[in-house]
């Protein structure tokens, strides 16, 4: 994944978010994107989903699909658990029992073999998260991006959360731009933290690379927490308000 001399100003504010912003990601690994509110994270995952495109340079994507974890589950109420997870493979896949294998499979992965014939409306907050979750994992996707996908739940439901995304990326190994606020969310999941800097345009604050596995840092490697610290000072300071 790489991001070339990018520059994104928005015309209907004029706020200028990007200007020659270059980083290049390695595949098969997690990267947060870390800074206050409206520093050009979201902007950066919009750009790498291709929803919106750079006024100057380029954007470079690993070859495959593109998947999306949101804030929000984004289910369709209508559709069980299953049904929801099958729906984006149906481009994929055309064979109706293949495509219902691979939901299958992932739903087992994800622990939610037993709620497959509801529907989100009897489902908690965590639980319909969860069902996103293994969604993305179950497209044939090699970037998956996530927009703070466990912002507002609590502790205990975050951790599970987090632990139920390890599970499904150690399996599959997408290439993963993580959006969030939490330093503590950043220093488990990622191999790389790009903080970005309050001010605009964006610039890279802080690159920190994890040298851990996944498996590692989840267990709570003690080592962490200095990194934790690290961020949590530097974020202390500042903000954004837009974008």
């Amino acid at each position: 994944m790489r991001f070339t001399c990018v520059s994104k100003t928005y015309a209907d504010t004029g706020i200028e978010v990007l200007r020659d912003f270059s980083l290049e990601l390695a595949d098969h690994t997690i990267t947060s994107f870390l800074g206050p509110s409206g520093c050009g994270k979201t902007t950066l995952l919009s750009l790498a989903a291709g929803l919106i495109k750079p006024d100057a340079g380029a954007v470079t994507r690993p070859d495959g699909g593109v998947g999306y974890i949101f804030q929000e589950p984004r289910l369709f109420p209508w559709k069980t658990v299953l049904e929801n997870i099958e729906l984006p493979l149906v481009s994929k896949i055309g064979n109706p029992d293949e495509r219902r294998a691979v939901a299958e499979k992932y739903l087992e992965a994800a622990e939610l073999s037993k709620y497959a014939a509801l529907k989100p409306s009897q489902l908690s907050g965590g639980m319909k998260q969860r069902v996103s979750i293994a969604r993305a994992f179950a497209f044939p996707a090699s970037l998956i991006l996530m927009d703070e996908p466990f912002q507002g739940q609590d502790l205990a439901l975050r951790r599970e959360l987090e632990d139920a995304f390890a599970g499904l990326w150690t399996e599959k190994r997408p290439t993963v731009l993580l959006v969030t606020h939490a330093p503590r969310e950043a220093a488990r999941l990622s191999d790389r933290i790009i903080r970005l800097s309050p001010g605009r345009p964006a610039a890279i604050a802080d690159d920190i690379s994890i040298p851990m596995t996944l498996a590692a840092r989840m267990n709570g490697d003690p080592s962490l927490s200095a990194i934790e610290d690290r961020l949590y000072k530097a974020l202390s300071s500042g903000g954004c308000d837009e974008r």
